[in-house]
């Protein structure tokens, strides 16, 4: 009953507002006011009608505005209303119903005021494997104009902590007389549960004039389990992106990366947020350099070397007595607290002063009809306290850490028992956030069934939904409790279980990304039984753009796999890293990418499979390389070699080649040409005819840096014939920038000339906006200095510079000053 109810919640306030946008609003209106109004006035109806109406237009306000979030906002704050009716009076669901029939979407389409006839629901999620929902936020379009606004909104009203904001506002507020002379640094430290993120989105909200180049967020918690200082290299491409650089033009050195953060972020007063750090790296390496920026860190430790470095360190404490009574008074109002004052002061102690168990209690007093604060408070003091040997912060004492386990644990002992085999289940998840088709997968489940219970944990606050994508997470102290739970409620294996019905989901969606993305890349894994019977979310038109996916959920794979590993799941493992490094040839996180490939290299070796082995070795070598280990990366193609050889599969032998010329380009041609030969004769003889035109293009390459013009001049024209054949126009085109480059060696500057216009008109079609601008920069190059047309050599400079600058590529400043002296000289 209780998930039907809550399903209903669901369904009727998203069909409320659609209606609230629609020609049938009129209709509705007076009925949705009855409803609501059961057993009441007529004055309380009236009152009713003018509460829709005041919805309306705010809704019709934000949806003007662009605000997707007070959208959504006032869809949430109806759907808790009505799911809070239903609990009261369990048969207005009846009359809700029919209601909903009777005025449901219109047929033929619900007119928008705002802009017109919509047919059905705007489309921004997708039902993928396993009835997966998720809502994929694209990155920001690149350009130097970008300005971000990252730091999340607050899903919860604010208590008002006025001695430490007032110490953040004159720490770093406008009325510092060095507020725009300086970079200032911040770290906001406590223990976990305690609000450090909140108090800072909150600061940053307030402070929002203070920084108007943009708020950039930096999360470290899903970064953490990355070795070698990958997660200072991954967030600071996450910076980069943020203020609008291309992925083009990011570097793959973590040092490199920092210096041009330093330099893109020069000149921009902007507020960098930095939460769950855990080492004075991670802030050291992310300190922008543009006058008037702040950096503002939370921490669960006080990094005192950042004091060193000139950061303010501000503790944070739990909530005092009146800070809690606040907050209590925010959800159940002043004359609440004031009428049942003890009890309420009681179960501000009890819950120790943090914010988190404190909203537990407050979300059941708001939807339990006649719970009060005293009999809350009594059934706390009662607690027999199962979980009493639990650790929920190293900072609370065992009497602090036994109340807020009780708090947890009555409102647990409340839920509905799918709802708690959910909030257990759930907590064995690798991954920090999850969506409804996830959580199904976990609970083995349907997903209408995860998504009633996914609610009903939400309400109680005991789940948090991130507003910018509508995943679901846990706050660490509530995970720790139904991680408690699982062991002690859930059958052995239980852990395991989850894992390998998860671990299946990702292999088959991670499957599908990367078939969407190159349909035709070598792959070993034979997943056809897996992927025949299961819906592909990226086909066809209005599917999520897979790398969007892939980029969104990363976090969650990589996590998959390190859990795949704990459990000895080597089958699946290996698979799901060869599907996962699609993302990394788009976009280069070296350290994630790395690590991914050591995990699937031993699975496959685990499962005594040389053919993955040895592709997975090789495709390893790729991060190693970009990462300077270029030791490392012999060493594991020597490996791979070895392993191709001795699976006899002859696609894998052939690209294991190829990789092994592009290694020893770097140090010796003579063995880079002779890899790529045998790369060409294997791919040949596999009749695998895209491969060998690969190979002959870096062969072409090759012979050309090795002054062989002409013999380089004949394999890059085969190459490029090949590419065309196989319909690989982008390749094709790289293939002639090649080709240009071997003309101008052999003095035809004609022939180079033309081979380079025809390349950059070719990647412009294919919108390959790197590539075009590098053939660009070539052509220009040589008419400049063959005296050729001023006029056709500022246009092509003019549009490789609006290519730099709109994809934040730091050639763009050099571009401009030689544009600058052409202008002079012209």
């Amino acid at each position: 009953m209780e998930a039907e109810l809550t399903a209903l919640a669901v369904s009727g306030a998203t069909t409320m507002v659609t209606l609230m946008v629609s020609d049938a609003w009129a209709q509705a209106r007076g009925r949705l006011a009855r409803l609501f109004s059961r057993g009441a006035g007529d004055d309380d109806t009236g009152r009713l009608v003018d509460e829709l109406q005041a919805s309306r237009e705010e809704l019709l306000a934000a949806r003007a505005a662009g605000d997707d979030e007070g959208a959504a906002d006032i869809e949430e704050q109806w759907r808790l209303r009505i799911r809070r009716m239903l609990r009261a009076d369990p048969a207005a669901a009846q009359e809700l119903r029919e209601l909903l029939d009777d005025v449901g979407a219109p047929a033929g389409g619900v007119r928008n005021e705002l802009s017109g006839v919509v047919h059905g629901p705007s489309v921004q999620a997708a039902q993928i494997h396993g009835g997966i929902t998720f809502h994929v936020q694209p990155p920001p379009l690149p350009g130097r104009d970008v300005k971000p606004d990252e730091v999340p909104p607050l899903a919860v009203d604010f208590v008002n902590r006025t001695k430490d904001i007032a110490a953040l506002d004159e720490w770093f507020g406008a009325q510092r007389s060095d507020a725009l002379a300086t970079v200032r640094l911040g770290l906001v430290y406590g223990m976990r549960g305690v609000g450090k993120t909140s108090m800072v989105c909150h600061w940053a909200e307030r402070g929002r004039d203070l920084f108007p180049d943009g708020q950039i967020y930096v999360d470290f918690a899903p970064l953490g389990g990355l070795a070698g200082g990958g997660d200072v290299s991954d967030a600071v491409r996450t910076c980069l992106i943020s203020i609008g650089v291309d992925e083009s033009a990011i570097p793959q050195s973590t040092d490199a990366r920092i210096a041009r953060f330093r330099t893109h972020s020069a000149g921009r007063r902007m507020l960098v947020v930095l939460d769950n750090v855990s080492h004075p790296a991670q802030v050291r390496s992310l300190i922008p350099k543009g006058r008037g920026s702040v950096l503002l860190a939370t921490s669960n430790a006080r990094l005192g070397e950042l004091a060193m470095a000139g950061a303010k360190l501000l503790p944070l404490e739990p909530l005092d007595r009146d800070g809690g009574l606040h907050l209590l008074a925010g959800a159940c109002g002043a004359e609440a607290v004031d009428a049942e004052r003890p009890a309420a002061e009681r179960l501000v102690e009890l819950c120790g002063g943090l914010p988190v168990a404190l909203s537990v209690l407050t979300a059941r007093l708001v939807t339990t009809p006649g719970l009060t604060m005293t009999r809350l408070a009594r059934e706390l003091a009662e607690e027999p306290d199962p979980l009493a040997g639990m650790a929920l912060g190293s900072a609370l004492s065992v009497g602090e850490e036994r109340s807020v386990a009780a708090v947890f644990d009555l409102t647990y002992r409340e839920l509905p028992p799918e709802a708690a085999r959910m909030y257990r289940l759930l907590s064995l998840l690798p991954g920090r956030t999850f969506d409804a088709g996830t959580a199904a997968v976990a609970a083995d489940t349907t997903t209408a069934a995860a998504r009633a219970q996914l609610t009903a944990l939400e309400e109680l606050r005991l789940l948090d939904v991130e507003p910018k994508d509508g995943r679901y997470r846990f706050h660490a102290l509530v995970r720790l409790h139904a991680r408690r739970c699982a062991a002690l409620e859930e059958a052995e294996g239980a852990q395991l279980a989850v894992v390998q019905r998860v671990l299946t989901h990702y292999l088959a969606l991670t499957a599908f990304a990367d078939r969407a993305i190159r349909q035709d890349r070598l792959r070993v894994a034979e997943l056809g039984t897996l992927l025949r019977d299961a819906p592909d979310p990226f086909a066809g038109d209005g599917g999520p753009a897979p790398l969007d996916w892939l980029e969104a959920e990363h976090h969650n794979i990589l996590d998959m796999l390190r859990a795949a590993a704990r459990h000895g799941l080597a089958d699946r493992l290996w698979p799901l890293a060869e599907a996962y490094t699609v993302l990394f040839l788009h976009h280069r996180h070296l350290a994630p990418w790395k690590e991914s490939l050591e995990l699937g290299a031993e699975a496959a070796a685990a499962c005594m499979e040389p053919a993955a082995e040895a592709r997975l070795r090789s495709l390893l070598s790729r991060p190693l390389m970009d990462l300077g280990e270029y030791d490392a990366a012999r060493a594991q193609l020597e490996a791979a070699v070895a392993c191709a050889e001795v699976s006899g599969h002859a696609k894998v032998r052939a690209s294991v080649q190829e990789f092994l010329g592009r290694y020893w380009e770097r140090f010796d041609l003579d063995r880079a040409l002779a890899a790529y030969r045998r790369s060409i004769e294997l791919n040949t003889g596999a009749q695998e005819w895209r491969g060998a035109a690969i190979a002959s293009y870096f062969l072409g390459c090759a012979q050309d840096a090795r002054g062989e013009h002409v013999l380089a001049l004949d394999t890059l024209s085969g190459a490029h014939r090949a590419l065309l054949d196989c319909d690989d126009a982008r390749m094709a085109a790289r293939a002639t920038i090649a080709l240009a480059f071997t003309h101008d060696h052999l003095g035809d500057t004609d022939r180079a000339i033309e081979a380079l216009t025809e390349a950059a008109a070719a990647l412009r079609q294919q919108q390959a906006d790197h590539y075009e601008a590098q053939a660009l920069v070539a052509l220009a190059g040589i008419e400049e200095r063959t005296g050729l047309d001023p006029t056709a050599v500022r246009a092509h400079l003019t549009r490789a510079l609006e290519i730099y600058e709109s994809r934040g590529n730091p050639e763009a400043p050099a571009l401009r000053e030689r544009l600058a002296g052409l202008d002079e000289a012209g």
